[in-house]
């Protein structure tokens, strides 16, 4: 299968409700407040901040009894204050965070896709130490006393490490988090009988909306719908393309019931055009089209390629 191109060149695009426009809902409302973040965004915020908070006390706690076996005073205080210093700084750096995954999420391709992430990593890594030994130092200089943050190569690394593991979980949890709210907002629009990427315009007609053209596509002429990000592609049997902005799962829960059916991941297959399947031993398979296309799938959906019998060739 050709390599999926040209996602960031593509207008913001969506499915056409095909319906008029007074009768046309209205756009659900992100309820966007201060430095447009949502209701949403303040639970995340939120629910990172208990969880930081909590493990912060926890490990003071740990430290403290640590110490006290070891003879060293239990000085729960000092312990307490170096967790929430840094702990304090890590939460301040979570909106940098969420705007890199967010970035992430609408950037097509796993190398920059991942450049992104470095450079977050590194970025909310030197504030964190950066804001962590300011914060010490400031307040035990009030205090009258001072902080040695014993700068050197292994001591930075040391703190990297151990920020490496807390920015991936935070970062994790708002793609995760940001994953479930599109779901949700996309159910939302949708009318009844339709997904949220698409509105049937007839027992075998759907309607695509590519930019500001509109599209009608009898389901038997899609070859193959791929994932592509925050996009799906769909390619016809007549070779041409659309990048429609959706979600696979979303294409797939309602051209199921036209033959097109997930084969991979990442993939879907309109199993009334296929001539062949070329079953491997790894468990994997190759689909061929009545075009002359190939579509590899996967061993995880291999009863798909069971289920068109005598088109399926043993490796």
């Amino acid at each position: 299968m050709a390599d999926i191109q040209n996602a960031r060149e593509t207008e913001r695009v969506g499915w056409s409700q095909a319906r008029p426009a007074g009768d046309e809902k209205p756009p659900v409302s992100t309820s966007r407040g201060l430095l447009g973040i949502s209701r949403g965004d303040w639970t995340m915020f939120g629910a990172i901040a208990v969880i930081a908070l909590a493990t912060g006390i926890v490990n003071a706690l740990s430290a403290a009894q640590d110490a006290a076996w070891r003879g060293a005073g239990y000085d729960l205080g000092r312990r307490l204050f170096w967790e929430m210093s840094s702990v304090t700084v890590i939460l301040l750096t979570i909106p940098l965070l969420v705007l890199a995954v967010r970035r992430m999420r609408r950037t097509p391709g796993l190398a920059m896709r991942a450049g992104i992430g470095a450079l977050a990593l590194l970025g909310c890594s030197a504030l964190h130490i950066t804001g962590m030994v300011g914060i010490r130092k400031f307040a035990l200089w009030l205090a009258g006393g001072s902080y040695d943050f014993h700068f050197s190569f292994a001591t930075v690394f040391y703190e990297f490490r151990k920020d490496t593991v807390t920015y991936l979980l935070i970062a994790g949890t708002v793609w995760l988090f940001d994953s479930r709210r599109d779901l949700k907002k996309a159910a939302a629009t949708v009318p009844a009988g339709a997904t949220a990427s698409q509105q049937p315009i007839g027992p075998d007609l759907i309607w695509l909306r590519d930019g500001t053209s509109r599209i009608r596509v009898a389901p038997r002429e899609i070859l193959w719908v791929a994932s592509a990000g925050n996009y799906i592609e769909y390619c016809l049997a007549d070779g041409t393309r659309h990048l429609i902005r959706g979600t696979l799962a979303a294409a797939e829960g309602e051209l199921v019931r036209f033959g097109i059916v997930r084969v991979h991941r990442t993939r879907l297959a309109n199993l009334d055009r296929v001539t062949s399947v070329d079953l491997k031993p790894s468990g994997d398979f190759e689909l061929t089209f009545d075009d002359g296309q190939t579509l590899q799938g996967s061993r995880r959906y291999r009863s798909s390629a069971a289920s068109l019998g005598d088109r399926t060739r043993p490796a």
